[in-house]
């Protein structure tokens, strides 16, 4: 299938690695010009790379900087004034109990999962609409909706990118501009690697035991009973970066492993 993404400019935050980098991967292979965002040179270059060989003649660039910040998301308008889609997947997560949580935990989490988000919204989806097109995702989780006892503050994140995405989409009326979230369960991206290793280690089991203990503890709804490879979100995420998604516009889109139990 064309998903008809040549010659596009594509954004995608926090994409060295994980459910990022596959986003990334895949737009860059349906022909779109694909920028990838993380925080060190090294990192950057290295996934660009690893895009540009696994995607023959793919057009691939490169942006340093923490785009929590308001420096970076300066730096990054500044050299690309216009994209036409903007992924905003940069996010953090962390277990801890609601007691721990500090409020420099609080803030931090809002200034990178939800505050560097708004940023680039802010500045690109103007522009989209003088264009007349554009696409706009959110990737946020079915922390959303099933907020995680032990991650209460992420959960809030999670959330609180639904209601800016629907409330964005709310503002494209009529308009060739789509905004929409979605919402991946448990996945295989690095930062949950090596959560596994660790909570496996420190178990004294192998990492394949624990994920089989995980989703029969934690997340018993879960269908698939293992972790998504970022791969498997990130074909979601590409189709609705397509215009061929076009009647898709203000949804919440799962990519879950059926985690959430209503079918609304």
């Amino acid at each position: 299938m064309d998903l008809q993404l040549d010659k596009k400019l594509a954004l995608v935050t926090g994409s060295t690695a994980g459910i990022g980098f596959a986003i990334a991967q895949g737009l860059a292979c349906e022909g779109a010009f694909t920028i990838v965002n993380g925080r060190t040179e090294e990192r950057v270059k290295k996934a660009a790379a690893s895009i540009r060989e696994k995607c023959q003649g793919s057009k691939v660039e490169g942006f340093s900087g923490d785009l929590s910040t308001l420096e970076a998301v300066e730096r990054l308008t500044s050299k690309f004034p216009d994209v036409d889609v903007l992924v905003n997947n940069l996010g953090i997560f962390a277990p801890q109990t609601f007691e721990q949580i500090t409020d420099e935990d609080w803030v931090r989490f809002f200034e990178v999962n939800v505050l560097s988000g708004i940023r680039l919204a802010r500045y690109y989806l103007p522009r989209m609409k003088a264009k007349n097109w554009g696409r706009i995702i959110f990737i946020s989780s079915e922390s959303a909706v099933q907020i995680p006892v032990e991650m209460i503050h992420y959960g809030m994140t999670k959330t609180a990118q639904l209601a800016i995405s629907r409330g964005l989409a709310e503002t494209t009326v009529g308009t060739g501009v789509t905004v929409n979230a979605v919402l991946p369960g448990p996945t295989a991206s690095e930062g949950v690697k090596d959560f596994v290793d660790r909570l496996a280690k420190d178990n004294n089991t192998s990492p394949k035991e624990f994920e089989k203990m995980f989703f029969e503890k934690a997340r018993p709804t879960n269908l698939l009973k293992r972790f998504a490879a970022p791969e498997e979100v990130a074909s979601m995420v590409v189709y609705l970066c397509s215009p061929l998604s076009s009647a898709t516009n203000g949804a919440a889109l799962r990519v879950d492993g059926g985690t959430v139990r209503s079918i609304t």
